[in-house]
């Protein structure tokens, strides 16, 4: 499902140097796997979904998503990508406050394939425990009911792969394992392949697989 082969990232200084942020050999996820990465802060988790998603373009290497080389697309067929084969739950939610709940989600189709499937949406609302919630704008949601909204929005275009990027973080701890059950069974549900990213070790304990960032990277010892 993923692939990514000598994929490097370095970001300008004000002073004129590099800084080197990636630099992975090797890393893969398999089709309906859910993997955990784990690293500190700041050191580059955020870059490898961003390079991952086709936000930010690697320096160099190669990005296989369900077969396509991502890395050799232009911006706007990376766009496409993007749209058709992942879903993003990031940190800060990104939801449109203007919107409702069920308005948020049908956004995340129309990025994907220009469709308003009403009824997928209603289901995935559903799903994530917001069927009575499904109308109200997220200044009227609680800040656990916010994250499940960008998880259902997340799966409307039926992704082949799940980014979640610290989706716990800003997260009451009482919400925390619900988000986590949430985003696992979901994925599992319909063989969805989900890379996590967290700095939390008892989060990571749950899943099968467990990947630390500085292990796979090089560029923690080059910067470090």
């Amino acid at each position: 499902m993923l692939q990514t082969t000598d994929l490097s990232k370095t970001f300008s200084l004000p002073d004129g140097s590099r800084l080197p942020v990636l630099d992975i050999p090797s890393f893969s996820i398999a089709a309906g796997e859910q993997v955990v990465l784990i690293g500190e802060s700041g050191g580059g988790k955020t870059t490898l979904l961003h390079c991952i998603a086709g936000i930010v373009p690697p320096d160099s290497g190669s990005i296989l998503i369900d077969g396509i080389e991502v890395t050799r697309l232009s911006e706007a067929g990376r766009d496409r990508v993007r749209a058709a084969k992942l879903g993003y739950v990031f940190q800060t939610f990104n939801l449109l406050a203007g919107f409702t709940a069920l308005e948020n989600v049908r956004l995340g189709m129309t990025f994907a394939s220009g469709k308003h499937d009403l009824k997928h949406a209603i289901e995935l609302l559903q799903k994530v425990g917001l069927g009575d919630r499904m109308h109200h704008k997220p200044a009227a949601l609680s800040v656990g009911q916010q994250q499940r909204v960008a998880v259902a929005r997340a799966l409307a275009n039926r992704p082949k792969l799940l980014l979640a990027d610290e989706p716990t973080a800003n997260i009451d701890p009482a919400n925390q394992q619900k988000i986590i059950d949430l985003l696992r069974q979901c994925c599992g549900d319909e063989n969805i392949a989900m890379l996590l990213v967290t700095h939390s070790m008892q989060i990571a304990e749950q899943f099968d697989r467990v990947e630390k960032l500085d292990a796979l990277n090089r560029a923690v010892a080059l910067s470090g």
